[in-house]
């Protein structure tokens, strides 16, 4: 009787023979005849960070939130399902990053402090108590017969006529700034205005003929603006950190924490159609 191993001790697990994410997705391009330049068009993802993600070498997409992102959206362009290589990328690089919650990061501009209004109560009443100040130190003054009375030292001399008050003005009410200085936008054109207000975010952003308008990494608190005669396109990365103004209208949606996004404003209200 022999002794020692079983051969099912020897046999390779499912994570052994699972084959690496950059392998998944090459053969899966391959399967579905395109080309790395295929789907970096439509993806949007650059040729070089395509290569690398198929290599396994993710250093090029600038942090893992990016490269979930673009392993998300280069396995719906081949045709893949994107959750299991998202799962298997965070077993392997330390877990999933905790998601900021996109509602805080607009409630700072949603919620401003008011500012201080003229007391328009207060100046009447001050103004009220003087003239009626002033009507009964005139009555006590003056006796009986219209003569004027002998006044206490300190007074103004006989003769001189008593200083008439100077009536009180009130101030001028200052301005209230409106909500938001883009809101003063031409109708006749497209303007997008976004902020980075969370880690960072890749921008692409080109005109209704296709020029570039710009490509690339704004970090937190940088900003940028857009106009165009007719369209703006956009895709952006990491779109959860973005604050977006479109004609002056602040657009709501909630967008994903290292998702990507492809947008298209034109004229007019950006919800209108």
């Amino acid at each position: 009787m022999s002794i020692g191993n079983s051969p099912e001790d020897n046999r390779p697990s499912d994570e052994d023979v699972r084959p690496s994410i950059g392998h998944a997705l090459q053969q899966a391009r391959i399967g579905a005849g395109l080309t790395v330049e295929e789907v970096s068009a439509a993806t949007r993802v650059r040729i070089p960070i395509v290569h690398g993600i198929e290599d396994d070498d993710f250093s090029r997409c600038g942090g893992d939130v990016y490269a979930r992102g673009h392993i998300r959206t280069f396995a719906r362009a081949v045709g893949l399902d994107p959750e299991p290589l998202i799962a298997q990328f965070d077993a392997e690089h330390g877990g999933r990053p905790s998601p900021t919650p996109a509602a805080p990061l607009f409630e700072a501009e949603r919620i401003r402090p008011e500012r201080g209004r003229p007391n328009w109560t207060a100046a009447m009443v001050a103004a009220i108590v003087a003239v009626v100040g002033f009507a009964g130190f005139t009555l006590v003054s003056g006796d009986g017969d219209g003569k004027e009375t002998q006044v206490a030292e300190g007074t103004a001399p006989e003769g001189k006529p008593s200083p008439t008050p100077t009536p009180v003005k009130p101030a001028d009410p200052k301005p209230v700034p409106s909500d938001s200085a883009i809101a003063a936008v031409p109708k006749d054109k497209v303007t997008v205005r976004l902020s980075v207000v969370d880690d960072k975010s890749w921008i692409q952003a080109k005109s209704h003929n296709g020029k570039l308008l710009f490509d690339g990494t704004l970090q937190k608190g940088d900003s940028k603006t857009f106009q165009d005669d007719e369209r703006v396109d956009l895709i952006l990365g990491n779109a959860g950190a973005i604050e977006l103004f479109v004609n002056g209208k602040k657009i709501q949606d909630d967008f994903e924490p290292g998702g990507v996004e492809r947008l298209t404003y034109t004229k007019g209200d950006p919800e209108a159609g």
